[in-house]
């Protein structure tokens, strides 16, 4: 034998024993939070009267099913129904499958906050495995980040609910947007994102709709949903102005809103005064990584929101980074309402840049790794669009919930290096055997000598 081929074996052997030494948590592995989703679909009321040939629970798993298994399309998904269904039903716990077709329909009259206990009982097993305690970022509260963005555009297909928007030629183009939120920390990838608000034409309403009061919204159900969760809201300079701040005092929720100097010359001029005065706290953070790059900061305490708002007041932080070899200067500015100190400051910065994660981490990932967030799966005539991307939130999320909880679903994922390749991997295992869990599916992906018989 080769040294080549005994290379070969010894690195399989040694997959092997890391297979079978993989334990799973109880209630945070696929199978775990598959059977969450699933008995959470099953205590939605059907809204259909009658005799129905696929309950709602099973239309709504196959849905999940969809985004979750990362097909294109539904027909894609119909075909994995008629050519393979086997793995589907004992997977996804499922009684039968709808077609593309029957499940568009069935899912179209579904109210969308009937979604949102799903989120909920999601979150619920975090908090009952500590996981969720290793995200809290400052001051015993986590960072909860929101930013809107755009999901489907056309000129000719449309909805009742699509919002409208008229050029200066007369062109008439439909859209539909979401304001979406996510659970993040500047120091792990994973984001914990919970129910998106779409923003859409509103029942009895002439204006269209809007993210501010979308995001209005999503608090007051956040709210709802978890009363006692101590939050910090990061958002973009939009936000950083009274009636929104009024909001997030009104729904208990600190923030950290970007301010740029164009839309708040009236605080900008006071913060200036201020270091002229020496009443501004400044000081300067060495990087511990790179010798080349310092951290600045100006700190001002009790600063006018703006000129109209002046009895609002706020905490202004300055940042900027600087690269002594280059002399590149990046600036950044914040306000917030959190006790911000000299020991706690270079923290803030990390969270409050963090923002990004909210586009970068969960919309880009949405669109460009395999959930196809931007694809038009269907519109409906009622709520399809609306329930098809809490669904794919959901199948998001019982990933995100795997990549920080799992260490079968990580060591599978390292072993295809990216997530493409992984979503791939497991829908040939779907084609190709029987399966009767994911952790099965997993541990067959490590080890050939696991793999179950052919389909």
């Amino acid at each position: 034998m080769s040294n080549q081929i005994k290379a070969i074996v010894k690195a399989h052997n040694r997959d092997i024993a890391r297979s079978k030494e993989i334990k799973l948590r109880k209630h945070l592995n696929a199978d775990a939070l598959l059977h969450t989703m699933k008995t959470g679909f099953d205590k939605i009321e059907d809204h259909r009267p009658g005799n129905v040939q696929h309950s709602l629970g099973d239309a709504l798993m196959s849905g999940f099913a969809v985004f979750s298994l990362k097909d294109q399309s539904l027909l894609a998904f119909d075909e994995r129904r008629v050519k393979g269904p086997h793995n589907l039903m004992t997977i996804y716990g499922m009684g039968s499958i709808p077609c593309d077709t029957s499940m568009r329909e069935i899912l179209d009259g579904v109210d969308p906050d009937d979604l949102r206990p799903l989120f909920k009982d999601a979150f619920r097993q975090l908090q009952r495995g500590k996981a969720l305690e290793q995200l809290v970022f400052m001051d015993g509260c986590y960072l909860l980040n929101l930013d809107g963005t755009g999901y489907f555009s056309s000129n000719k297909l449309h909805s009742d609910a699509c919002m409208k928007k008229v050029s200066k030629n007369g062109k008439v183009s439909y859209y539909l947007q979401a304001v979406g939120a996510a659970i993040v920390h500047p120091y792990y990838k994973e984001v914990i994102p919970l129910n998106p608000e779409i923003i859409k034409k509103q029942d009895g309403e002439t204006k269209m709709d809007c993210e501010r009061n979308a995001v209005r919204r999503l608090l007051k159900k956040f709210r709802q949903d978890h009363p006692h969760l101590k939050i910090i809201i990061n958002e973009d300079s939009l936000s950083s102005n009274a009636p929104h701040i009024d909001d997030l005092e009104q729904y208990n929720c600190h923030y950290i809103l970007g301010v740029k100097e164009g839309d708040h010359k009236f605080l900008f001029q006071y913060v200036d005064q201020a270091i002229k005065d020496g009443t501004a706290i400044e000081l300067m953070i060495p990087d511990e990584e790179n010798k080349d790059i310092n951290h600045w900061f100006h700190i001002v305490y009790d600063a006018p929101l703006n000129k109209s708002h002046q009895g609002r007041r706020v905490t202004f932080v300055e940042y900027w980074e600087e690269n002594t070899k280059t002399d590149k200067i990046q600036r950044f500015s914040w306000i917030t309402d959190l006790d911000i100190t000299e020991d706690n400051v270079y923290l803030f910065m990390r969270g409050a840049r963090a923002r990004w994660k909210i586009e970068n981490e969960t919309f880009n990932t949405l669109k460009n790794q395999g959930y196809n967030f931007s694809h038009n799966y269907g519109l409906g005539k009622k709520h399809l669009s609306e329930v098809l991307v809490s669904l794919m939130m959901l199948a998001f999320l019982v990933d995100q919930i795997q990549q920080l909880c799992c260490p079968l679903f990580n060591a599978v994922w390292k072993e295809w290096k990216s997530k493409r390749s992984l979503w791939e991997k497991i829908r040939i295992h779907f084609h190709a055997f029987i399966i009767e869990t994911m952790e099965a599916l997993y541990r067959s992906i490590l080890d050939y000598k696991q793999v179950p018989l052919p389909l």
